[in-house]
């Protein structure tokens, strides 16, 4: 939209242009005044029927307000049995706990499993019950108890929270009958399953939409974590990377029987970290949406002004991994980095303290993200990078940092 001829005022030497924001010329025309069908501008003409202003006013609003659906928490630890940890601005069905100032795993917990039962991205450990950390789910966040790992007293913490759809329901779509929580608007559900050990057999993931990013953890068993990601190889799930290594992406095994997710179901590999009869499995599924989420991937080009990604949204939270060869899962934020340029790390696949360096340098733009350092692990030259970025304000609604 707002694609129709500026009126032009040309004097000697010099043109005036009118984009609907003045339309005297800047005082060489009687001025009239006209605007588009949402009284946006001020034409020396009246904008023809359907067409608007090209300003983000214009853009369509979005579906999805982001804030509703996804958000970061910092906190400092206080040592008290019971605390209250507020702010996230609706029930979590799934938070990610990670200590800033000391070591300390990335720790999962969500619905589904219960508030006690974590899983750590650092590890290849089975699910724990940890009656100490996340106690409950609150309606605004969490109660906590006093482990060192999540409210140890002077320690630094940051939380990262989405919505799912609350209590699992049934889901019969697949050959294998999942417990879902799902959000569909958000394209985000929390699928849990028990193996079959059955190549092929599918399972329901409850989105509306294929999901371009699925994490999942065996949690009865000692073994890595299996990311799907849409750009890896082509998308038909023959490519895998683990979230608790650094290993570059593999292709040995079939980790979805070399079958795409579709809108309804993802199918189950031939190996033992997807699928084995009779064990439990939890999955995290992901699909793009307008205006709050994209997964997508780059070519880094090894140089400080690095590539810019255009994402429709000013971003709030993104995760960044190189694909093809040893790389880091680097996560960064706007509630631990403030203000461009970005360089505060968190690694989903390591227990490191929070650190910064300038080679990952990283801006948050209105629209996207643009990498302001050469570290191989997130600006490799000619290497594919992956990433899964989640909105703070869609671009219509949002100001440069």
């Amino acid at each position: 939209s707002g694609d129709f001829l500026p009126a032009l005022a040309v004097r000697t030497g010099k043109a005036v242009v009118n984009f609907g924001q003045d339309s005297s010329f800047a005082g060489n025309k009687t001025p009239q005044g006209n605007s588009d069908a949402n009284g946006i501008g001020d034409f020396y003409y009246q904008p023809p029927s359907g067409f608007l202003s090209l300003c983000t006013k214009s853009l369509p609003s979005v579906d999805v307000i982001p804030s509703e659906h996804f958000n970061t928490v910092i906190y400092t630890g206080n040592g008290a049995d019971n605390r209250v940890l507020s702010g996230v601005g609706f029930t979590p069905d799934l938070g990610i706990f990670k200590r800033r100032n000391g070591t300390g795993p990335s720790q999962f917990f969500d619905t589904l499993r219960g508030a006690t039962k974590q899983l750590r991205s650092d590890t290849t450990s089975a699910e724990s019950t940890q009656s100490n950390k996340q106690k409950t789910f609150t309606s605004d966040g969490y109660t906590l108890g006093t482990d060192a790992q999540i409210n140890g007293s002077g320690g630094t913490y940051v939380a990262w929270n989405w919505k799912a759809g609350g209590s699992a329901s049934s889901n019969s779509n697949g050959t294998i009958t999942s417990q879902v929580s799902a959000n569909v608007d958000a394209g985000f559900s929390i699928v849990s399953y028990t193996g079959t050990g059955a190549i092929a057999a599918t399972i329901g993931h409850g989105l509306a939409s294929a999901p371009t990013m699925i994490i999942r953890k065996d949690r009865d068993t000692a073994v890595s974590w299996v990311v799907y990601h849409s750009s890896m190889g082509t998308g038909n799930g023959n490519l895998a990377l683990f979230l608790n290594t650094t290993s570059a992406q593999d292709g040995g095994q079939g980790y979805m029987n070399n079958t795409a997710p579709t809108a309804s179901v993802f199918t189950q590999g031939d190996q033992s970290f997807v699928g084995v009869s009779g064990r439990d499995y939890i999955s995290y599924c992901f699909h793009d949406v307008d205006g709050y989420s994209k997964v997508g991937s780059y070519v880094g080009n090894g140089n400080v002004n690095g590539p810019m990604l255009h994402l429709g949204f000013k971003p709030k939270f993104v995760i960044i991994r190189r694909s093809t060869e040893v790389g880091v899962w680097f996560m960064f934020d706007t509630e631990r980095s403030p203000h461009n340029v970005m360089n505060s790390k968190l690694n989903a696949n390591g227990s490191d303290a929070e650190d910064s360096d300038t080679s990952w340098n990283i801006d948050f733009l209105s629209n996207g993200f643009k990498l302001r350092g050469n570290h191989v692990y997130i600006n490799s030259q000619n290497n594919p990078h992956i990433f899964i970025a989640f909105a703070e304000n869609p671009f219509k609604h949002t100001n440069a940092r």
